[in-house]
């Protein structure tokens, strides 16, 4: 009789370092792992607990939230689904630094550290995987600090809707309050730069998707090496 996978199965057997481990060990992991379930604004991981693993997001979508000790709240990250994060922590051994909050309904699965530790040390697959994960992480947060120093907020919300942040996901499906809250912007200045973008043939909006159409055009615009735009006016019509 024939069953059907699980979520977190399924998960895993997209992960090109699980396929190429034993079965013996793809079944220990399968049942080693744990879900966690989450509503859109909840908490799903605090800052300042123990990190148990690594995560990776099965579904849904989760932002970074940094908290100063003045108050300040700072989101300096969005995942979707397919994507992991907290390596760095596993690999310190130290508490979270951010709180990991659903965005919208959010299933995460949870390596645990012991596992991730055995398979750092005994798989080069996966080993690779991670030093990939850091590298990009790196890359993202230099392009995050350098937009938010030097760039407009056009390039700012073009940056966030890039490849540098989705690796090719073209259609979004990402509302304006979500991408304000990654963007750090707020969401009457998303929207404006929105509109600039979609004149340019960028991106299209509909019914608070948000698609992607020109890639290339979108990042190149973002690291200021295409023409500048110029911001719409608060009069025009809003989208979404």
């Amino acid at each position: 009789m024939l069953t059907t996978p699980t979520a977190q199965t399924r998960f895993l057997h997209i992960q090109t370092w699980f396929r190429a481990l034993s079965a013996a060990d793809q079944t220990r992991l399968d049942t080693s792992v744990r879900l966690i379930h989450s509503r859109k604004g909840e908490v799903m991981l605090r800052a300042g607990d123990v990190v148990e693993g690594w995560y990776g997001v099965v579904s849904g979508l989760v932002k970074l939230v940094s908290h100063s000790p003045e108050g300040r709240t700072s989101v300096f990250l969005g995942l979707p689904a397919g994507q992991w994060f907290g390596e760095g922590s596993v690999l310190k051994k130290e508490v979270r630094r951010y709180d990991v909050v659903a965005l919208r309904e959010t299933t995460l699965l949870c390596l645990p550290r012991a596992e991730f530790d055995h398979l750092f040390h005994t798989s080069l697959g996966f080993t690779q995987a991670v030093v990939w994960q850091m590298n990009m992480r790196l890359g993202q947060a230099m392009a995050a600090i350098e937009a938010s120093r030097v760039r407009s907020p056009e390039q700012r919300v073009a940056l966030y809707l890039s490849r540098v942040f989705w690796h090719g996901i073209q259609k979004l499906d990402l509302s304006q309050e979500e991408l304000s809250n990654m963007v750090g912007l707020s969401r009457q200045t998303v929207n404006r730069a929105l509109q600039v973008l979609e004149r340019q043939g960028m991106v299209s909006l509909q019914l608070g998707r948000i698609d992607v159409r020109d890639d290339n055009a979108l990042t190149a615009f973002a690291f200021g090496t295409a023409a500048p735009c110029k911001f719409s006016t608060p009069s025009e019509q809003t989208v979404g």
